[in-house]
Order: C-alpha cells, then structure tokens, then sequence
C-alpha cells in the first residue's frame, strides 16, 4: 500500500501549525482540502412556510456562528428590526464574540454557555423564564436540543434557517485520490450522490464519529481509520497512527 493522495472533507485550515500540515510533512503526502457538503441559507419565503415569526420572540439560542450569520441574514431579508432589548444566549464565548460582526455587543444582553454546550446555559435561561426562546438550526438537526431545553422548562421554538447541501464536484475535477476523509453522514451521502457507482477499491477510508462510521457501514464501504479512539482522540492522531503503521 502507498497513500499518496488524500482529501479530506473540510475547508482548508487557516493556521499554517495545523497537524494536517505536520502530517503531509512527516508522510510525504499530498492533502487536498474539498468539502463534500457546504451551507445554504433557506430563503425568506421557505422560512415563512414554518410558520415561524421571528418578532415573536424576545430571546435567540445560537449553537453555532452559521445560524448566527443565517439569522441576521433572514431578518434583513424580511426587513425586520430586531430590537434592542432582544437577548441572545450562545453555547460558546467564541460564538457570542461572533454577535459584534452584526450587533454593538457592550450594549446587548448576550450569555455565553461556560460548558460549551447548552448545559451551561439552562441556569441563565431559567432566570429569563419568561422570554420565549426562538432556537436557530440547520436542516439535519435531530431536536434534541429543542427537546433538553423544553425538559428543562424553557419555552422554546425551533426554526430551520440554513441547510446542509451536496458540494458536487465538476465533469473535469480529478478524483485520484488514496485516501477520503469524512467527519458527517452527510459526507458519504455526498460521496453516493456524486459518484453513484463508486468502486472503493484499495482507496481507504477514515471517519471521525460514531454516526459517521455507522454511515460508512450502512454504505456497504469498508472503514480503514476511523476516530475517536483511545489511541486517536483526533482524526489527524488517527491518520498519523495509520500512515505509520502502514505506508
């Protein structure tokens, strides 16, 4: 075996001091960075179809910086002013410091989860018990955020503003590639969708996450890495170990 060629489903990393770099280094690979999914926005008119009013609510959950980007954007399709006194809780710091690219932060009521999930917002959101919570999520969200802040007694209501789509290669883009990296069902439903009569071969396969293996299987592929484990808590760990072990 001689893993030559890789590509993995994420945007390129921003930071040169990425362990991917490391790795290409180390193992004499080449690293092709292409996602196999990408967001879109749903527009005004199929958010209207939900029967959502986002005036309705006095306080936003953003669990991620695309559902902040996908509000903002639905509110100035729609021509909403979203008031000052709207309160916003997020599951991060890094997802609250993302707010000042569309509001003045110092003069809004923002929460920011301590946990990094929505466990660390239940006490903040439990001393606002009386707004009504509008949650932002994509398309392939399963409720099960919507459901654990409805257990803990918060009156929440879910709207879908952006989707997970197919990023579909081209006619003419080269797929020659030893090695395809996933990190969502998504990605391998993308995989299918793209190349319907996809022949794994001696091509490997590495997914991180127990839904994104299950998906591997359900596909009838074979999985050759896969993370997290107690060996490879990170994909990159992970490919390290194999490339090692193996080319």
């Amino acid at each position: 075996m001689n893993i030559k060629k890789i590509l993995v489903s994420q945007p390129k990393p921003s930071s040169d001091k990425s362990p991917y770099f490391e790795i290409a280094q180390k193992h004499g690979v080449e690293l092709v960075f292409r996602p196999f999914i990408k967001v879109e926005g749903l527009s005004a008119k199929e958010f209207r179809q939900q029967k959502v009013n986002i005036a309705d609510f006095t306080a936003v959950v953003f669990t991620a910086k695309t559902a902040i980007d996908h509000f903002f954007r639905l509110c100035e399709e729609m021509r909403l002013t979203i008031p000052m006194t709207m309160k916003y809780f997020c599951t991060s710091e890094t997802i609250a410091n993302y707010l000042q690219k569309y509001i003045v932060y110092r003069k809004r009521k923002i929460f920011a989860s301590a946990t990094g999930k929505l466990d660390g917002l239940i006490s903040s959101m439990q001393k606002h018990k009386t707004e009504k919570f509008l949650l932002a999520i994509s398309d392939v969200n399963d409720g099960s955020e919507a459901n654990y802040l409805a257990a803990n007694k918060i009156n929440v209501t879910s709207a879908v503003m952006y989707r997970t789509v197919s990023n579909d290669f081209t006619p003419d883009e080269a797929f020659d590639y030893d090695m395809l990296v996933f990190f969502s069902p998504q990605g391998i439903e993308s995989l299918l969708k793209n190349f319907p009569n996809f022949n794994q071969g001696d091509i490997r396969i590495a997914a991180f996450g127990a839904p994104t293996i299950k998906s591997v299987s359900d596909a009838g592929l074979r999985l050759d890495v896969e993370a997290p484990t107690p060996k490879a808590p990170s994909m990159t760990t992970a490919i390290d170990l194999f490339l090692s072990e193996n080319n």
